[in-house]
């Protein structure tokens, strides 16, 4: 009996892991100042944007809006539409756009 509760419990873990992780570490909000990358592994236009944040030297933090379910909340609350999507310091640049990110910084 023992088991098979301990089985239910690992269970019931695996198919909330999940919520599990977003209640042990919760979201980061965006801070002053700061760049946010809103993105997904598979977009072009999402490696571009890492290109050329990297090339202008730009500390940045990304959000898969696929993985996170808390990022993708955000991303949307943004008014996001498509990916990326950056918040560079309050600014909000939907694409990939490097005169207006350049702009921004």
């Amino acid at each position: 009996m023992k088991k098979i509760i301990l089985l239910l419990a690992c269970l019931a873990l695996y198919q909330n892991w999940d919520k599990l992780q977003n209640w042990l570490q919760p979201a980061q909000a965006n801070r002053p100042g700061e760049v946010v990358l809103y993105a997904t592994q598979w977009c072009g236009y999402c490696a571009k944007a890492r290109e050329q944040l990297a090339a202008d030297r730009v500390a940045y933090r990304e959000v898969d809006i696929e993985k996170d379910a808390a990022g993708n909340a955000r991303f949307k609350a943004l008014g996001g539409r498509g990916v990326p999507l950056l918040n560079i310091k309050g600014t909000l640049i939907h694409g990939y756009n490097p005169q207006a990110m350049r702009a921004a910084y």
